[in-house]
């Protein structure tokens, strides 16, 4: 089965930020984060997906959020997309 690796984007209150998560159904997903069912630190901004992946199984999606999160630079420059 396939997984995806995302990043999100958000410029609300607080300033920019950015998320990076994993999953088996992105529009699901992406859905909940927009409506607060997301992941605690998602809830009460508005989302934008900056980047994704698709990847053959969760091990990998997983493996590669892993590394992901560790790229700062990276998704800095993937917040500069946010309009």
């Amino acid at each position: 089965m396939s997984a995806f690796v995302y990043v999100l984007g958000s410029n609300g209150k607080g300033g920019p930020k950015t998320y990076v998560g994993w999953t088996n159904d992105l529009e699901k997903r992406i859905s909940a984060h927009n409506c607060g069912r997301g992941a605690k630190s998602t809830r009460g901004r508005r989302w934008d997906l900056l980047y994704v992946e698709k990847l053959e199984n969760k091990t990998d999606a997983m493996k590669r959020e892993w590394h992901l999160k560790r790229e700062r630079k990276t998704r800095q420059l993937l917040l500069g997309l946010i309009t």
